[in-house]
């Protein structure tokens, strides 16, 4: 099991910065790829930033340019680096983490884990 906690949210303004963060603990080395979601109350969540284990980063095409996914201690910590913040950025944040750990017998087993969620708020 992955247990992940979110820190680093409150209050931004507009063309301000905000760093999160997201510490994982449990079966780390079983992670495959970390992600970055956002959800607005009412409204689907949705994919922001992922990093693989490999160091592979994707992001949604609204945070290109501003967000900055990264991985660090043996992927133990995720952090996503938010500047030139927009209004329409805030929302709540939760970190992903996804992989496949192993049974006794040796039989694969996909998970995803989820953390808590952060409150990022951009005022104008």
């Amino acid at each position: 099991q992955v247990q992940l906690v979110e820190s680093g949210g409150g209050l931004g303004h507009l063309g301000g910065s905000l760093r999160l963060s997201c510490a994982a603990s449990g079966s780390i080395s079983a992670i495959n790829t970390m992600t970055w979601y956002r959800q607005v109350p009412g409204q689907e969540r949705e994919s922001v930033a992922s990093i693989t284990r490999g160091g592979t980063t994707e992001y949604a095409e609204f945070v290109k340019g501003r967000f900055t996914i990264s991985r660090v201690n043996a992927g133990s910590t995720v952090y996503l680096q938010m500047n030139n913040l927009k209004p329409e950025d805030t929302a709540v944040y939760y970190c992903s983490a996804e992989g496949i750990h192993y049974t006794e017998l040796g039989v694969p087993i996909a998970f995803r884990s989820w953390g808590q969620g952060t409150q990022v708020t951009v005022s104008s």
